[in-house]
């Protein structure tokens, strides 16, 4: 899988990803990535929910309709 990485040494701060057709790369190492409707830091095992358009991350099904909402209106 492209988002694996080492777990030996966890690195701290915000991660910088590509979003992928059901999956992500990570393309500077971090622990975590920020949603784009919140600014909630999600874990990078937590990440289930992005956009490979707008290439944001979400933390809920909620942030995600919020931010289909946003682009609508």
């Amino acid at each position: 899988m492209l988002n694996r990485f080492d777990h030996s040494m966890p690195p701290n701060g915000e991660a910088e990803v590509k979003y992928l057709d059901g999956d992500f790369r990570v393309v500077r190492p971090g622990s975590f990535v920020r949603c784009a409707v919140t600014g909630a830091p999600i874990a990078l095992e937590e990440l289930k929910y992005w956009s490979v358009d707008r290439q944001e991350a979400y933390i809920s099904p909620e942030a995600v309709l919020q931010r289909h909402k946003e682009k609508l209106g």
